[in-house]
Parts: C-alpha cells; structure tokens; sequence
C-alpha cells in the first residue's frame, strides 16, 4: 500500500491594494453617483512626471484580460498587470484637506516623491 499524501494548506496570497474605509467610502459614492455602469476602479502605474511613475486611476466597465482583481470593503479594484509588482501591499487612502481631497497611495514599494506629489519612484516588490 501507498503512503497517504499530505499537503499544505496553500498560504493565502496578499492582497495587491487594499483600502482605507474612507477610500472605499468616497469610491463606492463616486461609483454610485456616475453616469455610466462601473464595475469599480482601475488602478496602475505609468512612467511619467519628474520622478519617474505616476499613480492612475480610472473607472472600469469590465475586467481586462490577466488583470488582478481585488474586491475590498464592498469595492472591486481592477489592476492592470504591469502595475501588480509595484503595487503589492499597497493601501489607497482618501484624504480630506483644508483646500481640498484626494486620494493617497500608501505604497511600501515606494522609493521617493517629487515635491508636487504628482510622481514617485518606485521599486518592484520582491517575490519570497
């Protein structure tokens, strides 16, 4: 007779992104108050700007082929392959200030920021 096999539990792979409440709070409001019939957001990365990278966001209708898809506090993030090493534990905050608000990524994989905020540096997460 054959030795029974075991195996080990799969570790849960981490999130890419994941959001604050108050990010998921204005994203499932803006998403509620649009014109069109969205899905979530779409978030990525594109070279640009005076340090190198620049966060995008936009709306999304469907998921695009080989996208990440990351349902978060009842909000659905779609991530656009390319981004995924860069965005790995990355936490995306909405921020409310005296003359405006936004949102913030929190990204550990991050390197450096230009003095406007529009672009960053950052560096590739490291498989374990």
């Amino acid at each position: 007779m054959s030795e029974p096999t075991t195996t080990k539990p799969r570790r849960e792979r981490p999130k890419a992104i994941h959001l604050s409440d108050a990010a998921a709070a204005r994203v499932r409001e803006i998403i509620a108050n649009a014109d069109g019939k969205y899905l979530g957001v779409r978030v990525g990365v594109t070279n640009g700007g005076c340090a190198g990278m620049s966060y995008t966001m936009d709306y999304a209708e469907s998921a695009k082929p080989f996208e990440e898809v990351v349902e978060d506090k009842g909000v659905k993030v779609f991530i656009d392959p390319k981004a995924i090493l860069f965005l790995v534990g990355t936490e995306m905050d909405y921020v409310r200030e005296k003359l405006g608000a936004r949102f913030v990524f929190n990204n550990p994989n991050q390197t450096a920021a230009c003095g406007c905020g529009e672009s960053v540096s950052i560096t590739p997460a490291k498989a374990d």
